[in-house]
């Protein structure tokens, strides 16, 4: 891929995640998608990334603004910065107790390109700047 045709698809993945449209959303990925959590593991493919965004949208309501992103010279790697704007809904596993909590979150993500889609995704952010704000 280009480097605009890069840019336009990692805009597109953030565009279709503020829309809520997670069928737009994962279609952007490969099918065997690797997905570096936060401070966790790594899950492998698609099925598994739906998963993880289910158990998202039940914890969580979030819409991500100040959207920069770069790109490399070949299309092939990709990173973005930007601020989760987020509402804590339902208490997730081993995080305090959710009461509706509204944070703001510095983040970012790192992403390589392949075929066309998503190949890899890398999200970063502060997770005991996000306990402090929700009150951990």
């Amino acid at each position: 891929m280009s480097k605009q045709q890069s840019t336009q698809l990692i805009r597109d993945y953030y565009q279709a995640f503020n829309n809520g449209d997670m069928e737009a959303f994962l279609g952007l990925l490969s099918d065997e998608v690797a997905h570096d959590i936060n401070q966790g593991g790594r899950e492998t493919g698609k099925a598994a990334f739906a998963d993880f965004m289910a158990r998202m949208n039940r914890h969580y309501r979030e819409q991500l603004t100040d959207i920069q992103i770069l790109v490399s010279e070949d299309g092939s790697r990709a990173a973005a910065e930007f601020v989760v704007l987020g509402e804590y809904l339902n208490t997730d596993q081993g995080l305090p107790e959710a009461r509706g909590q509204r944070y703001r979150l510095p983040a970012g993500a790192f992403f390589e390109i392949r075929d066309n889609r998503v190949a890899r995704i890398s999200n970063y952010y502060n997770l005991n700047d996000w306990i402090a704000q929700v009150g951990g």
